[in-house]
């Protein structure tokens, strides 16, 4: 078993162990607010990208909630989230529902293996915080994506900053509240991080299934990404964290803590 399986029996077992009520309001999100789920920067990319009638997907899509507001505020023609989890994917499924959009599809399975049915069917592909890590192999995830996309079809990423990587968080060992720049962690980590207490934003912390992770830095992704015939148009860094993932208490101290990068097909 490698660790996508791993990591999909992890994914699961999180969602059974979710905190009360996580996710089951999010269709009222979806019918009161414009691009719900994103934050105002992602809010101006997603505004200005011209999805009326284009064909989308989301890679690593987790409960659809990110992928239903693009598509239902940007007019999109379709929307298709492709996730691991199944369980979490019921969870997309019945949002959508919920929430009145029709035009998505949700599809279980591993990322690295879509089918052909999907291949030159998008206009846009897009990965948003925490999905980028669950690859080992940027090159093949990449090699996906561009296969999924149409000719000068776009690629967007909206995802924590790889420096993120380098700092300690809350309850770590390494964590000096009154050291905030000192790095805890090398740039270039080969190794995987893991994790048993569980998903935490989803299900606090328990004695979990192992979560398996890696660490990328800025060059890998660009040269993955161009290897791909995907070049990158766009890259803006922020000194915020996305998603909730602990490394809020470094928001403003002048560290890259997220970014959105566009890359258009060639």
């Amino acid at each position: 078993m490698d660790y996508i399986d791993t990591n999909k029996a992890a994914w699961e077992e999180a969602f059974e162990h979710r905190l009360a009520n996580w996710g089951d309001d999010n269709y009222l999100r979806l019918r009161s607010e414009e691009f719900a789920f994103f934050d105002s920067d992602m809010k101006s990319l997603v505004a200005s990208l011209d999805l009326q009638g284009k064909d989308i997907a989301q890679f690593c899509c987790n409960n659809g909630r990110e992928l239903l507001s693009m598509v239902l505020d940007g007019q999109a023609a379709s929307g298709t989230g492709f996730d691991i989890a199944q369980n979490i994917l019921a969870q997309a499924q019945l949002t959508a529902d919920k929430a009145g959009v029709t035009n998505c599809e949700f599809v279980l399975g591993n990322i690295l293996e879509i089918p052909e049915r999907f291949h030159g069917r998008f206009d846009l592909v897009f990965f948003t915080i925490g999905a980028l890590c669950w690859f080992q192999n940027l090159a093949e995830l990449f090699a996906v994506a561009s296969k999924c996309l149409k000719k000068n079809g776009t690629l967007v990423i909206n995802d924590g900053h790889p420096v993120a990587n380098m700092l300690a968080l809350p309850g770590d060992e390494e964590y000096d509240p009154d050291n905030l720049k000192q790095f805890a962690f090398s740039y270039f980590r080969q190794e995987p991080w893991i994790n048993d207490s569980g998903m935490h934003y989803m299900s606090g912390e328990y004695e979990s299934k192992p979560f398996t992770d890696f660490s990328h830095t800025i060059s890998e992704i660009i040269n993955a990404l161009y290897t791909n015939e995907l070049s990158v148009t766009r890259f803006d860094e922020y000194d915020y964290e996305l998603g909730n993932l602990g490394t809020d208490a470094y928001n403003g101290t002048g560290l890259p803590l997220s970014y959105i990068l566009v890359a258009q097909k060639r």
